[in-house]
């Protein structure tokens, strides 16, 4: 059995066709897209066609989206502009973000910068819009509400719109972190009551160190970066011309065949829970595991023993790759703030699974057959 590779929302394999798409730009098409000449005038055409793909394919209008490095520095760019360029002096975010949110709401909390609270959690890891409603109309400050789309740990998904009204009823501004749902699920930003998310192109099978920030044209920031007048001015840098490349031909990829892969990624989710359910004593899930949920993740609790303590590094060396997210800190494991939070029970284990089109249903039954000997 050669390595099984159930970790895909921490990083995707890339695809094929993307190196593909991004092979010119990384040989004969080397311009810098801010020179004149032809070799310049080339990449900057690729930039804003990839640009303009991006922006259809969300429905969102081209000058909205911004290439940046990823999703933290997306989030750290939304983030710092909702406080500094828009007057929002009170955060409200979840304990159970991802670090790019929670670490630069805390940076700005202790500067003085801003007010910060948590929004309370539900039994099953959703947040609590009548807390949230009740934290917003309590503010005597301009809010920026800052929740993500789908957790990377557990998979549960807030609904953009019902917060998204939420906020506008509020006034306040709303950034949601949405690296693990752009290129997995349909996006319509015309539509949709949010004034930035994020992309990263690795969560989709494209290049590593390219990431989108959308910007509602309604709403204006100053840069983040500064140095140059790259990406209409909010974002200062060479641009990564054959990430950006990658980015638009990986998120072209994934709306084409959605439909597809999501319902084939799902039945792989829900042959691991129903496979775990019967081979192994004790397992629970974590998160609202088969309604609004992610179809990639499965988050899955094993008793603790003796042998199961040890499972992930066990897991390695039976050529399997998957992450942890338990409550205890041991050692190096720092454990994790999602699963502390919604469920802190230091007798079980917590291992996140993650599929992509790639897996197979035998990956899934060897994977429980070498549990089953480790627990």
């Amino acid at each position: 059995m050669n390595r099984i590779y159930f970790d895909n929302a921490a990083t995707t394999a890339l695809d094929p066709l993307v190196l593909e798409a991004m092979m010119p730009y990384l040989t004969q098409h080397f311009g810098n897209p801010s020179s004149i000449y032809s070799y310049g005038r080339e990449t900057r055409m690729a930039i804003e066609n990839a640009r303009k793909t991006v922006a259809k394919l969300l429905n969102a209008h081209p000058a909205e989206i911004c290439f940046t490095s990823g999703g933290t520095e997306s989030s750290n760019t939304a983030i710092t502009a909702a406080v500094r360029d828009l007057g929002c002096k009170h955060i409200i975010s979840s304990v159970i973000e991802h670090h790019a949110t929670t670490h630069t709401v805390e940076h700005l909390h202790r500067k003085g910068e801003a007010a910060l609270s948590y929004v309370n959690l539900l039994s099953n890891g959703h947040v609590n819009l009548a807390h949230l409603e009740e934290l917003l109309s309590n503010s005597t400050v301009k809010c920026l509400v800052t929740l993500m789309h789908a957790n990377n740990e557990i998979g549960n998904m807030i609904d953009l719109h019902e917060v998204g009204n939420l906020c506008k009823k509020y006034n306040a501004i709303f950034h949601s972190d949405t690296v693990q749902t752009v290129g997995h699920f349909p996006f319509d930003l015309r539509n949709t009551p949010v004034h930035f998310i994020t992309g990263a192109g690795h969560k989709f099978h494209g290049p590593k160190g390219i990431g989108i920030l959308y910007i509602n044209e309604n709403v204006k920031i100053n840069p983040f970066v500064h140095g140059g007048s790259q990406e209409r001015n909010m974002r200062a840098g060479t641009e990564n011309l054959y990430g950006i490349i990658g980015f638009a031909k990986a998120l072209d990829l994934a709306t084409e065949n959605h439909e597809k892969e999501s319902a084939y990624i799902k039945e792989l989710k829900l042959y691991m829970m129903a496979q775990l359910q019967q081979h192994i004593n004790k397992v629970t899930f974590n998160g609202d595991v088969l309604n609004r949920s992610l179809y990639a993740v499965l988050s899955a609790s094993f008793p603790k023993t003796e042998k199961s303590e040890m499972i992930l590094f066990n897991l390695d060396i039976n050529n399997i790759c998957a992450s942890g997210g338990s409550a205890c800190t041991s050692g190096a494991d720092q454990g994790s703030h999602v699963i502390r939070a919604i469920n802190n029970n230091p007798n079980q284990v917590t291992v996140r699974f993650s599929f992509s089109k790639q897996n197979t249903k035998e990956e899934i039954d060897y994977v429980v057959e070498k549990l089953q000997s480790l627990i």
